[in-house]
């Protein structure tokens, strides 16, 4: 299939040992044809039912898909393979996903499964860190009106305490700052100008925000992270780590 995906053999030794061992239900088949087809189904954009046949049936990759995202499998499995430490540098920011009339209709309504509505219309945004290398680290999303500030505290808390912390001016609230100093980071945040009190900004290291906006570039060529076809928005977010794990691989 020449415009298939399928995991390399490298990629496969990497995610292989934190697939779920022992679940109930029917025994398993061939998971890395499988998640081979649920990644090409990602990237692309396709419907299930249009996904090539040299994947198997279009119901077990979704069926997959769903049961894992409902266990949380995808959220683990890119949390065993992020390489979290105490790194000298993070990067801080948000994009938005403009959500596909199929993405109506989830339980509990817009609100309740991360689609709001800002000037693009229904929309879900994705919160992300990245580290030093521009590898997407933390990962969140919300309605698309959500405030960026209001999400980056309980993002970041999610990972150890960098040395810097670079975001633009969403993010340039006491609060924030304040939670920043508290675990020994230096907010390299510019200042808006309707403040009365500016705060010293590293102009320099600012310059390495850029990673994060790349981040979201590489991200965004999944077709289904650039556009949002999922009603729940756990399937979105597994979309959206899934997207993360594969540019942890890439390494860049």
């Amino acid at each position: 299939m020449a415009n298939g995906f399928w995991l390399s053999d490298a990629q496969w030794k990497a995610i292989e040992p934190h697939l779920p061992k022992n679940q109930p239900g029917a025994r398993r088949v061939d998971d890395r044809r499988v998640l081979s087809g649920i990644i090409h189904v990602l990237q692309s954009g396709c419907r299930w039912r249009d996904c090539p046949p040299e994947y198997g049936p279009h119901a077990t990759l979704y069926n997959r898909w769903n049961r894992w995202s409902r266990r949380a499998v995808w959220r683990r499995l890119f949390e065993a393979l992020r390489e979290v430490s105490a790194d000298a540098f993070h990067s801080i920011d948000s994009t938005t996903a403009k959500a596909h009339r199929s993405a109506a209709g989830g339980k509990g309504g817009r609100k309740a499964q991360a689609i709001g509505r800002s000037h693009g219309g229904r929309t879900t945004k994705i919160h992300a860190v990245c580290d030093a290398l521009g590898r997407p680290i933390a990962i969140e999303v919300t309605p698309g009106q959500r405030g960026d500030v209001r999400a980056a505290a309980e993002l970041l808390a999610q990972l150890p305490p960098s040395r810097r912390c670079a975001a633009d001016t969403a993010y340039d609230s006491n609060a924030l700052r304040q939670f920043l100093h508290e675990r020994g980071t230096l907010p390299v945040i510019p200042n808006n100008p309707t403040r009365k009190r500016f705060h010293a900004f590293d102009r320099t290291a600012y310059k390495r925000r850029n990673l994060i906006e790349r981040a979201f570039y590489r991200l965004k060529d999944w077709h289904r992270v650039a556009t949002r076809y999922d009603k729940l928005a756990r399937n979105f977010h597994a979309t959206v780590v899934l997207a993360a794990m594969a540019v942890i691989e890439s390494g860049t």
